[in-house]
């Protein structure tokens, strides 16, 4: 039997989001009851909350949405590699020489661990991606970057450069991840994104297949 591992933050009214994005929230419209079968709630979250994929769309105004987004990038082999420390963005050469230590092949999808233990608040120094390390990645076959921060930039970036960078080479991006249980190494990931129509992101349920 396959074993997994859930990096899924469990999204709630505590989940952190960016400053003036939307909060989540949970209503109830049908409780359990007399005359009344089933529960039955009403969400309101962003579309960013918790683990979730970036379209294209989110960061440049002609790309896909989430929903003509090829499920398939997000399911298969992928490389985990920890970069634990205080450095405000990874370098290439930071990314490089991490991914060599795992000994693990690069797959064509690698997440990156930051986080000793993900923070339950909001983050402002959260460590971001350089377009150069994206660029790297991308050279060497790597097709989906995944983090546990909420973004691949800083907080307050208003040039996005390391995801025009993945937009530059037809990329794809999961954020939000968490990491905190997954050993460096191989794993099958499975993390589809909600078929949102024409959204510029959508949440996942991310899980790594561990290898037998």
């Amino acid at each position: 039997m396959s074993r997994f591992i859930d990096i899924t933050p469990a999204v709630s009214a505590t989940t952190p989001v960016f400053p003036g994005d939307t909060p989540f929230e949970a209503q109830s419209v049908m409780a359990i009851g007399k005359d009344v079968p089933v529960n039955v709630s009403r969400l309101t979250l962003s579309s960013h909350a918790g683990a979730h994929a970036d379209a294209p769309l989110h960061y440049d105004a002609g790309g896909a949405p989430i929903d003509a987004v090829d499920v398939g990038a997000y399911i298969g082999p992928c490389t985990v590699v920890h970069i634990i420390n205080d450095a405000p963005r990874l370098s290439r050469d930071m990314v490089r020489d991490a991914l060599a230590q795992t000994g693990a092949k690069i797959s064509s999808r690698v997440l990156i661990r930051t986080y000793a233990r993900q923070p339950q608040v909001w983050d402002p120094a959260f460590t971001a991606i350089s377009a150069e390390a994206v660029t790297w990645l991308a050279g060497e076959g790597v097709r989906l970057i995944g983090v546990d921060t909420p973004s691949l930039d800083p907080a307050s970036s208003k040039i996005m450069d390391a995801h025009r960078a993945v937009f530059a080479h037809d990329m794809r991006i999961l954020e939000g991840l968490c990491l905190d249980a997954a050993p460096e190494g191989a794993y099958e990931l499975i993390a589809p994104p909600l078929k949102l129509e024409g959204l510029d992101a959508a949440p996942v349920r991310a899980l790594l297949r561990v290898p037998e």
